[in-house]
């Protein structure tokens, strides 16, 4: 179990630790977990597994839906519960075609948190998600859009970068973070994702106001993780500078980037934007669903990847951190490592 208190360590170190702990209380309170710390819903990889690993070791595991039908994440969430009696939450893409349904499914089992993703929430969703008794989290990558969040009656925000992995904004962790914390932290715990791989970063953020973080690309090489031994391998071997941007080669297709290792996958994406903006160009098909197939396109590489380990041809969606995971090992050690790291930090600037 990850506990803010190192064993075995000198005296002084727990000064750090504490400190730690004080600065992440609002968000431990918020999430019901032992460490602010959420492990990002990436699909594929953001399973009963690793999400019951994250929670049973302290931290808040999130499932994330993807394009999981009601079904499926219906049997999902029973899953996790079956593993963990921890506190997780629920990634829902607000562009889903069931979304209601989805909604629907997490109120049945009285998730505790609920996260959307994917630009602002459909009308009534955010009062029908409030309305289970779960707590909202939706993520604000400008500030305008996390003022109009807070509005809209959101309980909690995510301020994520374009350091990332999977879908990116424009807008890198450390501007947004100085613009948006400053402004709303007082209102809603807000948490920073972005590039954090290190215990060092998460303390920065929490001292700027933060009340928490989340990140994801540090805990695809978990024991517990089920991605592919090549998928992982990937990560180990790969560099900041290998997590790299898609390029949108159509202004009228609605396509948000996404950071990946640099591989032939990228190629294929290149031509299927090309095979959507001919389908828009016959008029065969509406927006709506160039959008849609953009979407099912980046979820199908991505389980070539992730589950069976077509590293050359599927999407690897990996952060810039992808460079400071170095080995496969479990959680737990990751987390506790996160947290020694975060406390060693603030016992430094103590001095």
């Amino acid at each position: 179990m990850t506990t803010l208190e190192a064993p075995a360590r000198p005296a002084a170190d727990s000064i750090g630790h504490d400190r730690l702990a004080r600065l992440m209380a609002r968000g431990t309170a918020f999430l019901g977990s032992e460490v602010a710390i959420m492990a990002g819903a990436m699909s594929w990889v953001s399973e009963r597994h690793l999400v019951s690993a994250m929670s049973n070791a302290g931290g808040f595991g999130v499932i994330a839906c993807g394009a999981m039908t009601p079904e499926l994440l219906d049997a999902e969430i029973a899953a996790t519960r079956a593993l963990t009696t921890k506190p997780f939450g629920v990634n829902l893409i607000t562009m889903h075609p069931l979304l209601s349904d989805l909604i629907d499914v997490c109120a049945r089992h009285r998730v505790g948190h609920v996260v959307l993703a994917g630009g602002l929430p459909p009308s009534g969703s955010i009062d029908r998600i409030k309305g289970s008794g779960a707590k909202l989290i939706c993520f604000a990558p400008a500030l305008a859009l996390a003022k109009k969040l807070i509005r809209s009656g959101v309980d909690a925000l995510v301020v994520e970068g374009m350091e990332a992995g999977g879908h990116i904004g424009p807008v890198s962790t450390s501007v947004l973070a100085q613009e948006i914390l400053p402004e709303v932290a007082s209102q809603v715990p807000v948490f920073v994702a972005g590039g954090i791989g290190r215990g060092e970063a998460m303390a920065g953020y929490l001292e700027m106001g933060a009340a928490g973080v989340q990140l994801g690309t540090r805990f695809v090489c978990a024991t517990e993780c089920i991605a592919h031994p090549n998928f992982k391998k990937a990560f180990i071997r790969g560099a900041a500078r290998d997590a790299i941007a898609s390029v949108q080669i159509d202004p009228r297709l609605p396509v948000i980037p996404v950071r990946a290792l640099k591989n032939a996958g990228g190629e294929l994406f290149t031509a299927k934007q090309r095979e959507v903006a001919k389908s828009l160009d016959e008029g065969s098909i509406a927006m709506a669903e160039a959008q849609l197939q953009i979407e099912h396109y980046w979820a199908g590489a991505l389980r070539r990847a992730v589950i069976e380990g077509d590293v050359e041809h599927g999407s690897v969606m990996a952060g810039q951190s992808v460079g400071m995971v170095t080995k496969e090992e479990p959680l737990a050690d990751i987390l506790q490592t996160l947290i020694d790291e975060g406390a060693s930090a603030l016992e430094r600037r103590s001095v």
